[in-house]
């Protein structure tokens, strides 16, 4: 490890990093993290089944968060032992378990309101409706709070976190624009795919105006790749969230076992045949129990050919088949302390099983990051998170739920944005909402200045809209649910819950 990995862009007026050392560095992070509005902010905000509807013990961002944080840190601590396969890997790249925290205290810090439903609306109406080609992204705009919009004392805008911190939280760091000879033919990194001899990035972790910073921070870091201590929170995302996922829609009576047990069954019984028929009839209405387990299994083989095993694949499904289908899910969830205690040992269980199975990844595989799971643990989080995906998301209720919060953020967004152009009306705009637009305009600006290779540079005329177009989103972005309910429907003229919107005004 080297002192600069705990440099700062802006000089600070404290001990020398020599004097007060690196982990202390780290740990200034972590409490700039955790102290941040943006932070405290997540406990507002939609993981997959809003909170009103649900009850509190539902997850939020935070909590997630919380839970993230808490994994991460483990697999760090762990992997310092001697006995961990991943040691020699820690060594060698250095792993600091508070950096490991800090990146994942701010992981999610950019989640839009109403989960990712708000984030696909903002990268529709950021791209379509206000020119924005990077359009939003919440990985990307985890890194533009921390790189650009909150503050700490002694730096002119961000957290002035150290470099180490900032590359961990870069689950993608790459921005938007990735030029084909960028990368080797073959596969390119989770977030990416190949199309008509290009490539296509949906997951990036810098907009154009904050690629300057992400590149200072990875100073030394291959392209395309992970710090370690990103690929560690990385793990721990999917980790927490394929479990308490399951624990959210068993707790709100969601996730019945009738249809799950059909599905597994359906899929353990008839692998064989299904193996047998055409994509075609896999997708169809009429399809047979198990169909959807066996579309997930080719696609785990078409995108994950690295690590994807026909036989780690039925031993997944029978373990999650055993413990869930047969084990949680054939006691309906009452509230009962019985129940409390099942649904704990369940979640427990499959966390401290997941958690030490962490492994080192092939060398050079560019769809993993420096660690992953074991091959069968690989397998099973990819089950579970099928669960989920299947027997939640698709359903009509959430679906027609998730079109309505979808007209909330369009009205929000396109009714910030003409007050902003309205001359007679525009010295009344909330006075945050002005500063994000200053401040975006004055990136895009120094962006125009700086003209960096690979980049859509803005023509000068162009530049103020954009600045309008990025503020908004950031306002918008910055919102808790409740609140992006409140603006919707002032801007509407429906004055129910004028006073819900706070003083994020």
């Amino acid at each position: 490890m080297t002192a600069a990995r705990a440099t700062r862009r802006v000089l600070e007026p404290r001990p020398s990093v020599e004097v007060i050392g690196e982990h202390d560095e780290y740990r200034v992070d972590l409490e700039r993290l955790r102290f941040s509005p943006y932070f405290s902010r997540l406990s507002a905000v939609t993981q997959v089944i809003a909170q009103p509807g649900a009850g509190p013990l539902i997850h939020n961002r935070l909590t997630h968060t919380i839970k993230v944080t808490a994994v991460a840190r483990a697999i760090a601590v762990e992997m310092h032992d001697p006995a961990s396969p991943s040691h020699a890997l820690a060594a060698e790249h250095g792993c600091d378990a508070v950096v490991v925290q800090a990146a994942a205290s701010a992981h999610d810090l950019g989640h839009p309101p109403f989960g990712h439903l708000g984030e696909a609306v903002l990268d529709r109406l950021a791209r379509a409706e206000l020119g924005l080609v990077d359009g939003f992204e919440g990985n990307a705009q985890s890194y533009r709070i921390v790189a650009s919009l909150d503050v700490t004392e002694g730096a002119p805008h961000g957290l002035n976190l150290t470099s180490a911190v900032r590359a961990a939280i870069a689950k993608y760091p790459w921005t938007r624009f990735v030029a084909p000879g960028e990368l080797a033919s073959g596969p390119v990194p989770r977030g990416m795919r190949r199309v008509d001899g290009g490539i296509e990035v949906g997951k990036f972790s810098a907009y154009t105006v904050d690629a300057a910073d992400l590149a200072d921070a990875r100073r030394g870091l291959p392209a395309f790749e992970q710090s370690l201590e990103c690929s560690i929170m990385d793990l721990a995302d999917d980790i927490a969230y394929s479990i308490h996922d399951v624990d959210d829609f068993y707790r709100a009576g969601l996730l019945g076992q009738g249809s799950v047990a059909r599905e597994f069954r359906g899929w353990l019984a008839d692998a064989p045949i299904l193996r047998g028929l055409e994509d075609e009839t896999l997708t169809r209405r009429s399809a047979p129990a198990g169909a959807a387990l066996e579309r997930l299994r080719r696609k785990l083989h078409r995108s994950d050919a690295w690590i994807a095993d026909d036989d780690a694949f039925a031993e997944a499904v029978r373990v999650v088949a055993d413990d869930l289908v047969d084990g949680l899910l054939a006691i309906p969830f009452d509230g009962s302390i019985a129940a409390e205690r099942a649904l704990s040992s369940f979640t427990n269980r499959w966390i401290a099983a997941l958690r030490t199975s962490v492994v080192p990844a092939p060398a050079g595989e560019a769809r993993a990051g420096l660690v992953t799971l074991a091959p069968l643990e690989w397998h099973e989080v990819e089950v579970l998170k099928f669960v989920h995906r299947h027997f939640i998301l698709d359903r009509a209720d959430i679906a027609m739920y998730q079109r309505g919060l979808s007209r909330v953020l369009t009205r929000a967004v396109k009714g910030l944005t003409a007050w902003v152009a309205d001359d007679l009306d525009q010295y009344r705009v909330p006075v945050r909402l002005r500063e994000l637009i200053e401040l975006a305009t004055e990136d895009y600006a120094r962006l125009r200045a700086a003209r960096p290779e690979g980049v859509p540079i803005p023509d000068a005329s162009e530049v103020a809209r954009l600045g309008v177009g990025r503020g908004v989103i950031d306002y918008i972005a910055s919102l808790s649910d409740d609140q992006a309910l409140a603006v919707s429907e002032a801007i509407d003229g429906r004055p129910d819950r004028l006073w819900d919107i706070g003083q994020n005004l």
